[in-house]
């Protein structure tokens, strides 16, 4: 009897609770964000914690809710109803049944998925407790949103009902709409302007001052913010100061290469160096030119991040190469993170990029011509993108430069997409191959420096990008299209399971963007050990060999401050 009791107590709560959600949600639109919530635990191209997926799952829902009742209203429109029909009983019921089984189910696909994308990565798999937290999450997110829009339905409602008495419906219905629209719209901005720009402009701006007490300014005029200097220790901001005080040192060298090895040069201006980009640029020139770097082997223009950081390995890839007769010159165009940078100020990348380049590159041109340093260029992710400003083509490239190496390209970079656009026919969008590899290669592993096997001339452009690289893959384009590199084989550690869908794979590249350095190098966004390949490949330094690339690959970091 008391069990008998129980069962009735548990179904009558679970009737409560269909009648409670019957009466807030719409069928059709909870059928249609559930499907999303399943699709979105299906392989993307980066392994995800439980954060990262509930928040993938919650959002992915809400949209297909968002969809579902969107696909109700068009339907009633078209039929010109004022409601639509209740869902029976009976069909909530069959709802909640394949929900609940469909959902254990796909958390055991999502497992298996999930360990054969850490498996290709090397990281471990997740814990048992970990899909609870994903499904909490997830759950959280999605009342989240659907409650937002809810909301803003309740709102334009009101508004109908009160301009039908002096509108016909159909115009109050269009009227409320934009309404909501524009004032939604205007807060948002608002609230951004007034509060969350602010906010994050004083945040970063302090972790930009950061003292770094293991950092002493340098001692030598070989650096900015030592003796003699144009700039100050402090006005190069934190991510310059780690730049410029880090480095292989000139015993590290030495031994390295087994001959005395010379100081290598580092410039830097930072935000707080000038008062515009342009006049940063003209003052990193004039350091550059105090140094003496322009005397050196190589010259090497670097366009920082957003955050002014500098992935250590290509310079200190160079150092080793040249025995520090090399000099290094970049500048800080912000002190957001490159994500934040992108959306808010990417003009800035391309404004500092060009105008680095020409400040230097004109200082260069003055030399005579037999005792020019070689010049190169360099840039990661959102550096790439400003390295590429003062180009626009590859012929421009290699007609102005002596060498290029960029890794983890971006969407917006005009070079880098014009080339895999143009690819030669046959060869993959994730590794293309342009023009039989004549100046320009892509490398996932140092194997593709080899690819095609026909001549490659100079200069040498090389862009280094993993088929797992959400950086170098996302674009607004994932929403409504599929790309070519999901078409097409998928890359050496892209699961084969993966495949496209509209506007889930959006969000899942969009998730896998944040999470892009959190796996080994070699996959996702992390270039290290393969930047002394690229360099070797581009430059071919006097006496190196590949004996010396392989010796020097274990000795490079991305993070100075490691």
């Amino acid at each position: 009897m008391g069990a008998t009791a129980v069962a009735e107590r548990g179904a009558e709560a679970g009737e409560d609770v269909v009648k409670w959600w019957a009466k807030h949600y719409t069928f059709f639109g909870t059928a249609v964000g559930l499907v999303f919530v399943f699709l979105s635990l299906t392989p993307s191209l980066l392994p995800r914690g439980p954060l990262f997926q509930g928040l993938v799952s919650g959002g992915a829902g809400a949209i297909g809710y968002m969809f579902g009742v969107l696909g109700v209203w068009v339907v009633r429109y078209m039929r010109s109803k004022e409601t639509s029909p209740r869902a029976p009983r009976w069909a909530w019921w069959t709802l909640l049944t394949v929900g609940v089984i469909g959902m254990v189910g796909m958390q055991f696909l999502f497992s298996s998925w999930q360990d054969d994308v850490r498996d290709l990565m090397g990281v471990p798999h997740l814990t048992w407790y970990n899909y609870p937290q994903a499904a909490v999450i997830s759950i959280l997110v999605l009342f989240f949103f659907v409650e937002i829009g809810q909301n803003l339905r309740r709102l334009v409602l009101f508004l109908v009902r009160h301009l039908n008495r002096v509108t016909p419906p159909r115009v109050s219905g269009v009227v409320a709409v934009l309404l909501v629209v524009f004032v939604t719209g205007a807060l948002f901005d608002g609230v951004m302007a007034r509060a969350v720009v602010p906010w994050m402009n004083s945040s970063f701006g302090a972790v930009n001052d950061e003292e770094l007490p293991d950092r002493p300014a340098p001692r030598t005029p070989l650096r900015s913010g030592g003796p003699g200097s144009l700039v100050s220790w402090d006005s190069l901001g934190r991510q310059g100061r780690i730049f410029v005080a880090g480095g292989p040192t000139v015993a590290e060298l030495s031994e390295f290469n087994g001959a005395p090895a010379k100081e290598p040069i580092r410039v830097y201006t930072g935000l707080m160096s000038a008062d515009t980009i342009r006049d940063s640029a003209k003052l990193a020139a004039r350091e550059l030119q105090r140094t003496g770097g322009l005397n050196r082997q190589v010259v090497a223009v670097a366009t920082s991040t957003g955050t002014g950081w500098i992935n250590a390995a290509y310079p200190a890839a160079l150092e080793y190469m040249y025995n520090g007769d090399s000099a290094v010159v970049s500048m800080q165009y912000s002190y957001l993170p490159s994500w934040l940078s992108f959306l808010v100020d990417k003009e800035n990348a391309r404004i500092a990029g060009q105008a680095l380049f020409e400040e230097v590159d004109a200082l260069v041109r003055q030399m005579p011509e037999a005792s020019r340093p070689k010049l190169v260029v360099f840039g990661e992710s959102l550096g790439s993108f400003g390295g590429e400003a003062p180009f626009l083509s590859l012929d421009n490239l290699v007609a102005r430069t002596d060498g290029a190496l960029f890794s983890g390209p971006t969407f917006n970079n005009t070079i880098w997409t014009e080339l895999t656009a143009n690819r030669d026919p046959g060869s993959p969008m994730w590794l293309p191959i342009y023009e039989d590899g004549q100046h320009a290669r892509f490398v996932a592993i140092p194997d593709d420096l080899n690819r095609p096997d026909a001549p490659w001339g100079d200069p040498r452009a090389v862009y280094l990008q993993h088929a797992s690289d959400p950086i170098a893959w996302f674009n607004p384009d994932l929403l409504f299209r599929e790309p070519d590199w999901l078409r097409e084989k998928r890359g050496y550690d892209v699961s084969p399971m993966m495949h496209w869908m509209p506007v889930i794979t959006f969000l899942q590249v969009s998730a896998d963007m944040a999470v892009g350095v959190d796996v080994p190098d070699g996959h996702g966004h992390v270039y290290v050990q393969n930047v002394a390949n690229g360099w070797a490949a581009v430059l071919r330094p006097p006496g190196w060999t590949p004996e010396k690339t392989e010796r020097l690959r274990p000795l490079l970091h991305s993070d100075e401050s490691l």
